[in-house]
C-alpha cells in the first residue's frame, strides 16, 4: 500500500505555504467553509500521480497569483517497500511541469505511476450521466489510464492525427494524398487500440462491479458504444483497422465540410444502467445517479487493489454532502474496509461524526490548515 506521510505546498493555488505532517494510511478529513482551500489540497495530491490532476488544469493555472516563485508540491510517500520523496512543480524557464523522485529529475510523469495511484470523485462529476458523451469518454479514459499509462499517449496521438487530417482537408483543395493516407493509417491504428483498451477495461470494471452489490451503492451495468467498438465485437483488430481506414477515406468530402471525422473512438460513449431496475443511469433520480457513480469509483479502487496488491489513494471531494446518514455510514465502512488512504472534504465536521475516532481531522480556513486530532485506532507515521 502506498500512502502520503507528509505533504507540502508552495505557491499552489491559494497556498503560499502549507504543510501536513504525520499523515496516516486511513481516512483524512479536511473540513471548513466553501472557498477555504480544501479542494486545492486534494488537487495537489492528485498531481503526485501522472496526468493533469482532478481539475485537468494546465500547468500555469495552479500558480498562486500573489507569489513570484513557481509552484511546487512535495510529499513523503510510504510504499510497500520504501519511503520515497516525490515532488512536482513548475519550471519557471520552460513553463513546463517537472517531476522529481528522491531529489532526481524524472524523464516523464509516467514515472509517478510506480509509486502513486489516485482515484477521485468531485462534485462536477455528479452530472456525468446527463452530460455530453465527451465527459463520459474522459471519465472512462481516466480510469483506463490508471491501469495503463500508455493509454494517454494513444489518445493524444489519435487526436493529433485527426486534427492534422481535418486541417489538411479544410485548408487545401488538393491535399497531399500520401500524407492524408499516412494520417488516416495512424488514426486507424491508434483509434482501434484506443477502443480496444476501453472495451477490455469496461469488462474488467464490470466484473469488479458484479462482486459487490451494496444496498446503498447499487450495481451498474457497463457498455462502451461506438462504431469501432461494435466492429471489435465481431472482427479481429487488424481487420477493424482496415475497415476504419476505409471509412475515413470514404468520408473525406464530408469531413472537409464539417471537420473532425464522421466516425471513430472520439464519438464513443460509456453507457451505464442501474442493474436492479434495468434503467439507464440518465433516467435515474439524482440520488440514484450519485450512488451509482460512487459505486463505480469504489469498484475501480477495488480493481486496482486486486490487480496491484494495494489500493489507490482516494480523493473524495464533498462526497458526503448530499448523502443521507445511512449512506454516509455505509460509505465510510466501505472506505475503511478498502484499506487505503482516503482524503475526504466537507463544509461541516458533523458530516464525519460516524468516523470521529477512525479518521485524522484537519480544519481548513482561509488557506490555513490546522490539525485537530489523531484517530485512536491508528498509529501515526512520522
Amino acid at each position: 500500500m502506498s500512502y502520503l506521510t507528509s505533504l507540502k505546498l508552495h505557491n499552489f493555488r491559494c497556498y503560499e505555504q502549507a504543510a501536513l505532517a504525520e499523515l496516516n494510511s486511513g481516512l483524512i478529513v479536511l473540513h471548513g467553509p466553501n472557498g477555504a482551500g480544501k479542494t486545492n489540497v486534494l488537487e495537489a495530491v492528485s498531481f503526485l500521480a501522472p496526468g493533469r490532476g482532478l481539475r485537468t488544469a494546465k500547468v500555469m493555472e495552479v500558480q498562486c497569483r500573489e507569489a513570484p516563485k513557481p509552484w511546487a508540491v512535495a510529499a513523503q510517500v510510504q510504499t510497500q517497500h520504501e519511503n520515497v520523496r516525490l515532488g512536482t512543480g513548475l519550471d519557471a524557464q520552460t513553463e513546463k511541469r517537472v517531476i522529481r523522485i528522491n531529489e532526481q529529475n524524472a524523464k516523464s510523469q509516467s514515472a509517478l505511476a510506480d509509486y502513486v495511484a489516485c482515484v477521485w470523485l468531485t462534485p462536477q462529476m455528479d452530472r456525468l450521466f446527463i452530460d455530453a458523451a465527451r465527459e463520459r469518454r474522459r471519465f472512462l479514459d481516466r480510469l483506463v489510464f490508471a491501469f495503463d499509462p500508455g493509454h494517454s499517449g494513444r489518445t493524444t496521438r489519435y487526436e493529433n492525427a485527426m486534427r492534422q487530417r481535418s486541417k489538411l482537408l479544410q485548408d487545401d483543395d488538393t491535399p497531399d494524398i500520401a500524407w492524408l493516407d499516412s494520417l488516416e493509417s495512424q488514426m486507424a491504428e491508434t483509434g482501434t487500440a484506443l477502443a480496444a483498451a476501453r472495451l477490455e477495461f469496461a469488462q474488467r470494471l464490470q466484473r469488479a462491479c458484479d462482486k459487490s452489490d451494496n444496498e446503498f451503492f447499487p450495481r451498474a451495468l457497463l457498455n462502451v458504444s461506438g462504431t469501432i467498438e461494435e466492429l471489435l465485437h465481431n472482427a479481429p483488430a487488424l481487420e477493424v483497422e482496415e475497415l476504419f481506414a476505409y471509412q475515413l477515406k470514404q468520408s473525406r468530402q464530408q469531413d472537409a465540410r464539417v471537420g473532425g471525422a464522421a466516425s471513430g473512438p472520439h464519438k464513443s460513449d460509456l453507457v451505464v444502467r442501474y442493474a436492479a431496475k434495468d434503467m439507464p443511469a440518465d433516467q435515474c433520480s439524482t440520488g440514484e445517479q450519485k450512488a451509482l457513480l460512487i459505486g463505480l469509483v469504489l469498484a475501480h479502487a477495488r480493481l486496482i487493489a486486486a490487480e496491484r496488491g494495494a489500493p489507490p489513494i482516494l480523493l473524495l471531494d464533498e462526497v458526503a454532502a448530499h448523502l443521507d446518514e445511512g449512506r454516509r455510514a455505509a460509505l465510510y465502512d466501505l472506505l475503511i474496509d478498502l484499506g487505503g488512504q482516503v482524503w475526504l472534504t466537507g463544509t461541516e465536521e458533523k458530516l464525519f461524526e460516524a468516523v470521529r475516532d477512525r479518521a485524522q481531522f484537519f480544519e481548513v480556513r482561509d488557506a490555513d490548515i490546522k490539525p485537530q486530532r489523531q484517530p485512536s485506532c491508528l498509529r501515526s507515521v512520522s
